[in-house]
């Protein structure tokens, strides 16, 4: 029984390296997929959690006061504002200490801290290089935030299905819990994002609204080379920033 000839070895091994070349961009697209939903399923989760709140809470929407205010326009960092309970306490980048009932309010809903975190975002602790960050979500500015005027209560959302609740946030720019979002009508800053949406599944992210569904928006423009407080950086991007602002204050806003 002959072997293989060093040809024909080498002719199987150019055929496995051409089927590898077609599969490896499908299996790429099939695992990102895969973690967009997982992404939206942990999103899912926490809306599950601010419902329940409201609840128990006589209609009451989960706080979200702790919030880290950032200069519009301007390169100083973010100072901090409000620092109370909160649906979840903590600046993103620093924390290594698990997420519990000690410093989230939708905890006791759903003690798995793993909905907390986006499965594509690999970002680590700052100085810890081996440990994932505990959350990737942030909770808009309309829902029960002191430093806005909006949303306290459930029943003052007209059309919930309008209103975004939590957002996949950039990695490079999360800081506190709070997602900050201008109204279109601002006088003085408009056309600025406060905090930045994440583009890590697809150019695409994903959010929460007050009805409980789930949406994965796909971006105009890339959200890579955005920072905290900076002018939309063209026309793609300014229109992403109009869409989400439509659901801040939302078609029942006040």
């Amino acid at each position: 029984m002959s072997g293989f000839t060093l040809i024909e070895l080498l002719v199987v091994i150019a055929i496995i390296a051409i089927v590898a070349a077609m599969l490896l961009p499908a299996l790429s697209k099939a695992k990102a997929r895969a973690q967009n939903l997982l992404c939206m399923n942990n999103l899912k989760q926490l809306q599950l959690c601010w419902h329940m709140y409201a609840h128990d809470n006589d209609d009451v929407i989960t706080p979200n006061n702790f919030v880290y205010y950032v200069s519009v326009g301007s390169t100083n960092g973010p100072s901090l504002g409000e620092d109370k309970m909160t649906w979840c306490r903590g600046l993103a980048p620093l924390d290594s200490d698990p997420i519990t009932e000690a410093t989230s309010l939708l905890y006791i809903y759903n003690r798995n801290a793993a909905i907390y975190h986006c499965p594509t975002d690999q970002s680590t602790v700052e100085g810890e290089p081996g440990i994932l960050r505990k959350r990737s979500y942030n909770m808009s500015n309309s829902a029960n935030c002191a430093s806005d005027n909006h949303f306290r209560k459930y029943n003052e959302i007209k059309v919930p299905t309008e209103l975004f609740v939590f957002i996949d946030t950039d990695e490079d720019d999360i800081w506190d819990s709070t997602f900050g979002v201008l109204p279109a009508d601002h006088p003085y800053w408009p056309n600025y994002w406060i905090d930045i949406p994440a583009d890590r599944h697809m150019r695409g992210g994903n959010l929460t609204f007050a009805d409980g569904h789930v949406e994965h928006w796909k971006w105009r423009a890339t959200k890579d080379n955005l920072r905290l407080g900076q002018r939309a950086a063209n026309d793609d991007d300014l229109q992403d920033l109009r869409r989400l602002q439509q659901r801040i204050k939302g078609a029942g806003g006040n």
